[in-house]
């Protein structure tokens, strides 16, 4: 099965253990050169204005179920929370 970047972009991501709404994909994180996708990457709510940025950084595997309209993923959203690398500074 193949898809398209931006399919995956209009689907929501929920987490099947809590029904939690995780929100919609923003990106995907690729393996160089192999070109695997390993993971999917969904913008935490941001509860503060100026507050901490955070991704949900959702594995691969942890993928349940892609259907027409949402993504079915069973993780822990708390152990999947990154924060955001912020513009400007190198890693």
């Amino acid at each position: 099965m193949s898809m398209k970047f931006t399919d995956l972009q209009c689907k929501e991501v929920i987490c099947i253990r809590s029904g939690q709404r995780l929100g919609f994909v923003s990106d995907v994180l690729v393996e160089v050169p192999e070109g695997n996708v390993c993971a999917i990457v969904v913008p935490c709510p941001n509860r503060f204005p100026m507050g901490r940025r955070e991704d949900f950084v959702i594995p691969w595997n942890c993928i349940k179920r892609i259907g027409p309209d949402i993504i079915l993923v069973e993780a822990k959203p708390d152990e999947c929370r990154v924060p955001r690398p912020r513009p400007g500074l190198s890693p």
